[in-house]
């Protein structure tokens, strides 16, 4: 089957949030056809929008208007200054997506409105209040970052670099200078540091007050959601995933753990299933669950 598929011209978008702050990102509309519905891509955490491009405009191609965007601090969304900027990953779910996720309901109010989120951006839906309205869910490697759920083996060097080097590093800096480093993109201090603080419960990073409100707007989500990992995913392991998963007590999940045989790669690790070279298998598996809902790897589902 041809991947090559022609589509519109991405148009570049601004998106105000409720706080005022203006995110960019893009809207690649559907080629013609009949339109399938609509994906928000939510990327991982310090990952530029932009490295979701390709799979954008593959699944534009078959039929999907498409929203990529940066989350304020990062990338296009990112102010001039980052030092002394409270951003942090609450305002990336509660605001940002928020946001998005209203214009992309106003786009097409008849359109079922699937998500695709990558790392953080598969937990971050839980915080948003308009989240109920959302059809489907693909998640990919998506975790909180809970420092006991990474891979045991490259677990201390993991605990090292994250949760030691980067909150030093934050604390000279008054944010976290990933990009001069070669790990991440640069990061706003709130987020580096819910990242490097986090514990095994997702909601303690809030306010005691707002806790119960976390709670529930996680399990207000009702979308099914299928959760997909890989075997030599160091970040995001099935312990990592599944703790995640459990925030979504509304919705069917289905918890799987792929592997780099599956595609007969050595390797795929955290971030390789966005990568253009899975298009003819990955990405080309992806359709049966956002068009259909259909699970296309049914044989490597975990219990």
């Amino acid at each position: 089957m041809s991947i090559a598929v022609l589509v519109s011209e991405p148009r570049a978008i601004e998106v105000v949030c409720a706080d005022g702050v203006v995110l960019r990102g893009h809207i690649w509309p559907h080629a013609r056809g009949e339109k399938t519905g609509t994906v928000i891509v939510n990327p991982a955490t310090g990952v530029l929008a932009s490295y979701y491009h390709r799979y954008a405009m593959f699944l534009a191609g078959r039929g999907f208007d498409v929203v990529t965007y940066d989350y304020r601090g990062i990338g296009a969304s990112r102010t001039v200054r980052l030092r002394g900027c409270g951003h942090r990953w609450r305002d990336w779910g509660e605001r940002d997506f928020e946001a998005v996720l209203r214009l992309a309901r106003r786009l097409d109010p008849a359109a079922p409105l699937m998500v695709v989120g990558h790392s953080i951006g598969g937990v971050l839906p839980g915080l948003a209040e308009s989240a109920t309205g959302i059809a489907r869910m693909l998640t990919v490697g998506a975790q909180f970052a809970y420092w006991r759920d990474y891979a045991a083996a490259r677990r201390p060097r993991l605990l090292l670099k994250w949760h030691v080097a980067m909150p030093v590093i934050t604390a000279l800096c008054g944010y976290f200078p990933g990009k001069r480093l070669g790990w991440l993109e640069d990061l706003p201090k709130g987020v580096a540091n819910e990242w490097s603080f986090r514990g095994a419960r997702i909601e303690l990073s809030h306010p005691e007050a707002e806790r119960g409100d976390v709670l529930r707007r996680f399990a207000a989500v009702t979308a099914p959601i299928l959760a997909v990992g890989v075997a030599d995913d160091e970040i995001g392991t099935p312990q990592a995933v599944r703790r995640a998963l459990g925030y979504y007590t509304g919705s069917n999940t289905t918890q799987l753990l792929l592997s780099p045989g599956d595609f007969d790669r050595p390797a795929i690790g955290h971030f390789g299933l966005f990568h253009s070279r899975h298009a003819p298998d990955f990405w080309l598996d992806t359709l049966l669950w956002l068009r259909d809902g259909i699970n296309p790897w049914p044989g490597k589902v975990l219990s």
